[in-house]
């Protein structure tokens, strides 16, 4: 492949734009993401309030617009939320504690080995890479969890996002949820 050809890849396709979604399915992402995250906080609040617990992580909200924004992606379906924030969360921590004294190392590590073990296991969910990366640059407070963490918050919340997601997600008449479970 020539230098030109590869540049020209970057451009993207001719004239492609992202299509277009009906209000309806706007609304029905609202009110999913919404109903999602509000009971994973309200969880969160009503049972670990006063701890140094959480179930409401950043890659929780990524979990949101693929469950609800995107309900039939393959990367939404319920193995690859559960699965992939376990086996995310599972080598975040074992690189954490392998390579703390290099957290830029942990970090890489961490991120690059949670995909390729998804990718492998066939349960690819974007926001598991942040899962991963929560493990490494999380506070004191995520860091003493130790494994832990693979139970609270990172299997723990996308349980609760999924049960949402099989509720509201079935109301419409547009949409199913799931489209496999496993």
């Amino acid at each position: 492949m020539s230098l030109r050809e590869y540049l020209g890849k970057m451009r993207g396709a001719p004239g492609s734009k992202p299509p277009r979604v009906s209000n309806s399915e706007i609304l029905w992402s609202w009110v999913g993401s919404f109903a999602g995250i509000a009971a994973v906080a309200w969880v969160s609040q009503l049972f670990l309030e006063g701890t140094d617990l959480t179930l409401l992580i950043g890659s929780m909200g990524a979990s949101a617009v693929l469950l609800y924004g995107a309900p039939r992606s393959p990367l939404a379906q319920p193995r690859n939320l559960i699965g992939g924030h376990v086996v995310s969360a599972i080598v975040g921590v074992a690189c954490w504690k392998l390579f703390h004294p290099h957290p830029w190392l942990a970090a890489a590590a961490a991120v690059a080995t949670a995909i390729a073990l998804m990718h492998a296991a066939r349960m690819l969910h974007p926001p598991g890479g942040a899962t991963a990366l929560i493990a490494v640059i999380g506070s004191p407070a995520i860091h003493d969890l130790g494994f832990f963490y693979v139970l609270v918050p990172a299997t723990a919340g996308p349980l609760i996002l999924l049960v949402v997601a099989v509720l509201v997600n079935n109301i419409p008449k547009t949409r199913r949820y799931p489209e496999i479970w496993f």
